[in-house]
């Protein structure tokens, strides 16, 4: 008898919706992966390599930044429903606000090296909001296939 074959154990498969708007955050960490990849040289054809590897560092810095934020409202949200996480609520809070001070550093660093690297960086901080659209016209498109 296979894994599939099991009695549920009066857990419910989750709906294919479900699975599909669970996977959004995957999805637009992947985007800003992809558009960062794809943008760079464009950005080093018209801009030039300190603007390309501004753009790169802000991209890097976007996906850190949305996966990190992923993370802590997962633990934050995990620490509220189960009381009896192992995960300290100071320490999401601390590391939420970390990512904050890295950023800011990195920023302030670029700015006072390069300024083209610095319009770069910029952004390439900007790429979750394109990630974000992204998704936004993914579901829309997956809603109006499937009916509503």
């Amino acid at each position: 008898m296979s894994a599939s074959e099991l009695p549920s154990q009066g857990r419910e498969k989750p709906a294919p919706s479900d699975l599909f708007y669970s996977g959004a955050i995957d999805r637009i960490k992947h985007t800003i992966l992809i558009l960062g990849l794809l943008l760079a040289p464009i950005g080093w054809l018209l801009y030039g390599i300190k603007a390309a590897a501004g753009f790169l560092l802000g991209a890097a810095l976007s996906y850190l930044n949305s996966h990190l934020l992923a993370r802590a409202v997962h633990g934050l949200a995990g620490r509220i429903v189960d009381s009896g996480s192992s995960e300290k609520g100071g320490t999401i809070i601390a590391r939420f606000l970390l990512r904050y001070l890295v950023i800011g550093m990195v920023v302030y660093v670029t700015f006072i090296s390069s300024f083209g690297a610095f319009k770069g960086l910029l952004v390439g901080l900007c790429l979750p909001v394109a990630g974000m659209m992204a998704e936004a016209a993914c579901e829309l498109y997956v809603a109006l296939r499937r009916g509503f």
